[in-house]
């Protein structure tokens, strides 16, 4: 690069983060800038386009009923689990046990619905505090931001309830204690369709903690140009998701394989495609400790938010990653020495949960998956 080029690109990264601190000294988040009648999309914000296409893939995610996982059809339902595990990553259930989503979703809006004022003292970025609001949990390393807003709240292991805001102080711990108790549930399914002992997943901890993640995505004056949340997969062992009815998740998947067809000049092809909500479902999704300590054979797929389109109501999620104690947990996470053999070597060394977390946060949404970062061939 010439001297000129060089102090160009130095010159551009300098105002970006200058633009970035600016946002950020703010403390109100995206919905600040709406609240302030934006017109346009800022710098920070603009996302380059997505070479994968938009696909509709009618019922791509199954729709799983774990009313059947409690009599003689559990067998049907660990096969159903392990088919959708082993392929898309994502399924949905109902009939999950799983008190109070319509308050749970109501009381986050309230959150974020209230003055900039009530929320800045919740406003940070420092990862150890337990309850935090901020936009944008990778904002200066990211390659561009996204039009979306956060509140952070660790609820298992459980601490005092007055640590969270107001608005959401009622609704958070039952909602987490069901959604605990259903993510129990679903890695006794796991396991089983692991050929593992029932109980196994959850011997190892993997929900022992519990972090939900509260989002807003503000309308957006220019959606095709920026991202409500980047590509990515989730550093967790589990996700459980609550949509709303707004809709704009996106999943990666593999449409075809065409490897062995030279006619077509071969390749595999992949889009994206639209997780509907469905009315009193929730959305589970396997995360990458998951695919770590199976060996790869439950996989954790790449997916996105799209930026809210509305004109004047905005989108709210909550996402509830099931992980290990964060702060306590020294346990070293690998492939399950069962799933391991001569033919069927590991593939990811061992992690603690904390040390994969340091990386998943160090290089934020940058489109290159975790997971790889720990492959023992990294050829692969």
């Amino acid at each position: 690069m010439s001297a000129a080029g060089a102090a160009a690109a130095s010159d551009g990264y300098d105002r970006r983060r200058r633009e970035l601190q600016a946002f950020d000294h703010t403390k109100a988040g995206v919905k600040g800038l709406v609240d302030a009648g934006i017109t346009a999309v800022p710098a920070i914000f603009l996302h380059p386009p997505d070479p994968h296409p938009h696909i509709t893939a009618a019922a791509a995610i199954p729709v799983i009923d774990l009313a059947s996982a409690a009599g003689d059809q559990r067998n049907s339902v660990v096969a159903e689990v392990r088919a959708a595990a082993e392929t898309v990553g994502f399924f949905q259930v109902v009939n999950h046990g799983v008190p109070s989503s319509p308050a749970t979703l109501d009381a986050v809006r309230r959150f974020h619905e209230s003055p900039a004022e009530a929320k800045r003292p919740y406003y940070t970025r420092d990862p150890a505090v337990r309850v935090r609001f901020n936009s944008n949990f990778d904002l200066f390393e990211s390659p561009a931001a996204n039009w979306r807003d956060t509140l952070f709240c660790q609820v298992a292991p459980p601490r005092d309830a007055d640590e969270l805001p107001e608005a959401v102080r009622r609704a958070m711990p039952e909602y987490g204690a069901g959604v605990r108790a259903l993510a129990v549930r679903v890695l006794e399914l796991l396991s089983e369709a692991l050929g593992l002992p029932r109980n196994r997943l959850g011997e190892m901890g993997c929900v022992d903690g519990l972090s939900v993640v509260c989002n807003y995505y503000p309308p957006c004056p220019e959606p095709d140009r920026t991202m409500g949340t980047s590509r990515h997969s989730d550093p967790s062992f589990l996700t459980v998701l609550l949509q709303d009815g707004m809709g704009g998740l996106q999943v990666l998947l593999l449409l075809d394989d065409d490897d062995d067809d030279e006619e077509q000049g071969g390749g595999r092809r992949w889009g994206w495609v639209d997780v509907p909500p469905l009315p009193g479902a929730l959305l589970i999704n396997v995360g990458d400790l998951l695919q770590l300590v199976s060996n790869g054979r439950f996989k954790s797929v790449e997916h996105r938010v799209l930026a809210n389109k509305s004109k004047d109501t905005a989108r709210v999620s909550v996402a509830a990653f099931c992980n290990a104690d964060i702060g306590r947990s020294t346990r070293l996470y690998g492939p399950i020495e069962e799933l391991v053999s001569d033919g069927n070597p590991p593939v990811y060394r061992s992690v603690t949960v904390r040390e994969f977390l340091g990386h998943y946060d160090g290089k934020g949404l940058d489109g290159r998956p975790a997971l790889h970062h720990f492959l023992l061939d990294q050829r692969e």
